[in-house]
């Protein structure tokens, strides 16, 4: 019996030149991707073809060898055998279905020439062999491509991470935008970050991939990465900074999640995450606020923290609008803060009509886009009273 196998696994030695031309043959004329491929990428394809069949003779000889012994040895590890004659690199040109078409290809080809290569007496066990090599392959196939895509999962999050420091850190250049992109960033619009806390941990959620396919289900993409106890989160194809922040926000873990104002594309993503930085270190100051919050509504924690473009925010655009209105409606809106919100109070201190209060006000809240009806709206209002008088600027 050991010398017909001896026999039988010679034949398929001097044959195996034989059989990987003819396999390379019809991988042009059975695959239709085959001709897409570089030359190079051809060879190698042509290489792992090449490996399989050489394989499948080592691999039946050394089950020869082990009947000889007296016991079956463990088969050759299949994944460095086949896929050894190729780089990794070769996974992310073909995909894992395309890998099973070459390895059929192979079989089928080995197949057809055994009856021919081999006496009669020996074909039949020969072609069982090659039913069990077959599924030997397939196995090492999948586990090729397991660990292509684990290594290539981890570069991809380290990348991420790359990406998203870049842009927190105003360091989002070309190199920056082309690594976004390779990570399948493809926003065209405007762009906004999203900074909470870290979630808590759970083996059966990747919080990453939960953001990315929260986002990519209203069609905005969505770059992750963690910085300390923060998560930060960058949107990609915003309308509205608080609608887009609202879809991912239940990734975050407890407490304050702040979303930065829109800018333009993911190179000036920068203004969008150094205010989203600025607000969540002064959130605190605000127990109560909305989850998510913008950071335009924490500009008053936020000045009163140290944060200069937040100060200059309130006098640019909230203060020196109305010295630039009407002297009256400073002298309203100070009194309406002095006499604890009453319009009848105000009117008195100002000697004018309530009405005439009340027009004033609203045409506040027109200028400024704040209310100062509203409780919080006036506190935004009388810090950026207290920064604009203390800058001394009167004109915008």
């Amino acid at each position: 019996m050991a010398s017909s196998r001896r026999r039988a696994a010679d034949a398929l030695r001097r044959s195996s030149g034989t059989l990987s031309t003819a396999a390379t043959s019809r991988m042009a004329t059975d695959l239709p991707w085959f001709a897409g491929l570089s030359a190079q990428d051809r060879s190698w394809v042509g290489l792992i073809v090449q490996a399989g069949i050489q394989g499948f003779v080592s691999w039946y000889d050394s089950e020869v060898e082990g009947e000889v012994e007296g016991g079956a040895p463990e088969p050759d590890p299949l994944a460095a055998s086949v896929f050894g004659a190729a780089p990794r690199e070769l996974t992310g040109v073909i995909t894992l279905q395309q890998t099973v078409e070459l390895v059929r290809l192979s079989i089928r080809v080995v197949e057809s020439n055994i009856d021919d290569l081999l006496d009669a007496d020996d074909a039949a066990e020969v072609h069982d062999a090659v039913l069990r090599y077959a599924r030997e392959v397939a196995f090492a196939t999948a586990t090729v491509y397991a660990r292509a895509a684990e290594a290539r999962g981890a570069w991809d999050a380290r990348l991420e991470a790359l990406v998203v420091d870049a842009v927190v850190r105003a360091e989002a250049d070309e190199t920056v935008l082309s690594r976004a992109s390779a990570l399948g960033w493809g926003a065209h619009g405007d762009v906004a970050v999203v900074l909470g806390p870290v979630p808590e941990r759970r083996a059966d959620v990747d919080t990453f991939d939960a953001v990315r396919r929260s986002a990519r289900l209203v069609g905005m993409d969505a770059l992750c990465a963690i910085q300390g106890d923060r998560l930060v989160v960058v949107l990609g194809g915003v309308d509205d900074p608080h609608k887009a922040a609202s879809h991912v926000v239940d990734h975050f873990g407890d407490g304050p999640v702040v979303v930065g104002p829109v800018t333009d594309d993911l190179s000036h993503a920068h203004a969008s995450a150094r205010a989203a930085l600025s607000a969540h270190r002064a959130a605190a100051g605000w127990p109560e606020a909305p989850r998510p919050v913008s950071t335009r509504d924490l500009l008053p924690e936020r000045a009163l923290g140290g944060d200069g473009h937040a100060r200059r925010h309130l006098v640019d655009e909230v203060y020196l609008p109305l010295v630039a209105a009407r002297g009256t409606l400073i002298e309203t809106l100070t009194a309406w803060l002095e006499h604890g919100s009453s319009v009848e109070a105000t009117a008195r201190a100002l000697f004018v009509h309530p009405n005439t209060v009340r027009y004033r006000l609203r045409q506040v809240g027109e200028v400024t886009g704040w209310t100062p009806t509203r409780p919080r709206d006036a506190f935004v209002l009388q810090i950026a009273l207290i920064l604009g008088r203390q800058s001394g600027r009167t004109v915008l």
